[in-house]
């Protein structure tokens, strides 16, 4: 997509676990967080960063509409709504008196998104506003937000309370004030922080289009997590939203084979991946250095190892296809399918030795095993394989991780 071709609205795709676009094409979901993009950032400094996501294969961004409470998260720092230009997002701090100079700066990032080809995950509510966005003006502040941008074609709705039952019904009221303002034009999600996933309070809500998921920094918990909303009823898309970030987070530092371990175990579990960098949020003012990080840019990878296999949007995950060498923890090793029985998918996630089961691939044609290095894309040929025969293989010398992938060649 050019800088000048306009998006098209993300859809459910109809069998509930992907998104495609306006016309019914999958879409691959690669998503960045820019918590602040909105209120700490100028026109030009957005569309720089929109233009270096989006050539990185990123396509949906997360952004919260009144920014990051810094000072809830680090106490040295202030608290404040106000974007570079001093302007809050409410009139005297309240949210039935929209401050028309900071949506005006909205209005134009979101054009800045149609523009560069992203759909932003754009958050009304965190539960630090529980004190100003309450049962009796949320319906009203999300009916005013929905109304404003119900025409822009790059928007989904989000949320951001605690995973409890307590927090229900503001979001049920949210959630109603947006299906008044846009008529249901855009999709609504809710992203649980604190806790793991909106589907332990939220799951059968008819407004909720897919979960969403937050580990944080104990992102050994992915896999099950999206491994649980995968098999939850009704069907919904799972996309995890919020692992551990690139760099230091929380006295823990997460390097890019941390990054490359949290998308592929999000996306073999069948669930949409979410990228972040610790600096994004935190120091966004150095925003010329985290945005070449080497996670961000491994990322392109990952994308285009799912991308270029036959039907990765009806992907089944699955774990039986290791015989043995598993793993688990922090060292999981995760498989899926394709469900026409074309390929078979491993991610080695340490230097280990597996043996997969190849019988499950079709019976049409020879089959073919290749090494795919998840930091740079190289690939060695791993050699012919006999379907009907288990096949043992070890990570390549030096690899940090691997991708062995088996596919049926006519």
């Amino acid at each position: 997509m050019s800088d000048q071709e306009i998006i098209s609205p993300i859809k459910v795709a109809p069998g509930k676990r992907y998104f495609v676009d306006g016309s019914g094409t999958p879409v691959f979901w690669l998503g960045d967080t820019q918590w602040e993009l909105f209120r700490l950032f100028d026109v030009d400094q957005a569309l720089k960063i929109l233009q270096d996501r989006r050539s990185k294969g990123f396509n949906v961004i997360l952004i919260m509409l009144l920014g990051v409470e810094t000072g809830r998260v680090l106490p040295d720092q202030p608290t404040s709504y106000s974007n570079l230009e001093g302007e809050n997002p409410w009139l005297g701090g309240d949210p039935l008196r929209p401050n028309e100079l900071y949506f005006r700066h909205v209005d134009e990032m979101i054009r800045l998104g149609e523009l560069t080809g992203q759909t932003f995950v754009v958050g009304i509510y965190h539960q630090w506003h529980s004190e100003v966005i309450t049962l009796n003006n949320a319906r009203h502040w999300a009916r005013w937000v929905a109304r404003r941008y119900r025409d822009a074609p790059n928007l989904i709705w989000s949320m951001y309370p605690q995973a409890r039952e307590t927090y229900a019904p503001v979001c049920r009221e949210l959630a109603a004030g947006l299906l008044e303002g846009d008529g249901g034009r855009h999709l609504i999600c809710v992203h649980p922080d604190p806790s793991v996933a909106s589907s332990s309070f939220l799951h059968e809500e008819p407004w909720l289009a897919f979960n969403m998921i937050q580990t944080c920094i104990s992102f050994d918990q992915i896999y099950s997590s999206v491994t649980a909303d995968y098999m939850r009823k009704p069907i919904k898309p799972v996309v995890m939203a919020e692992g551990g970030y690139e760099g230091l987070e929380f006295d823990r530092l997460q390097t890019p084979h941390d990054i490359r371990k949290q998308a592929y175990w999000t996306q073999l579990a069948g669930g949409h991946h979410v990228y972040g960098h610790n600096e994004a949020w935190a120091t966004p003012s150095k925003w010329q250095e985290w945005l070449h990080s080497p996670g961000a840019e491994q990322l392109k990878v990952f994308r285009s190892v799912f991308t270029s296999l036959d039907g990765w949007w009806d992907l089944i995950p699955d774990q039986s296809l290791f015989l043995s060498g598993e793993g688990s923890g922090y060292s999981l090793n995760t498989a899926a399918r394709s469900a026409a029985g074309r390929w078979l998918l491993a991610y080695l996630s340490e230097p280990s030795s597996v043996i997969l089961r190849p019988q499950v691939l079709s019976a049409e044609g020879g089959c073919r095993a290749t090494w795919i290095n998840p930091m740079d894309g190289e690939r060695l040929d791993a050699g012919a394989v006999d379907r009907v025969m288990n096949q043992k293989y070890s990570t390549p010398p030096g690899w940090e991780d691997a991708l062995i992938l088996i596919e049926v060649v006519d």
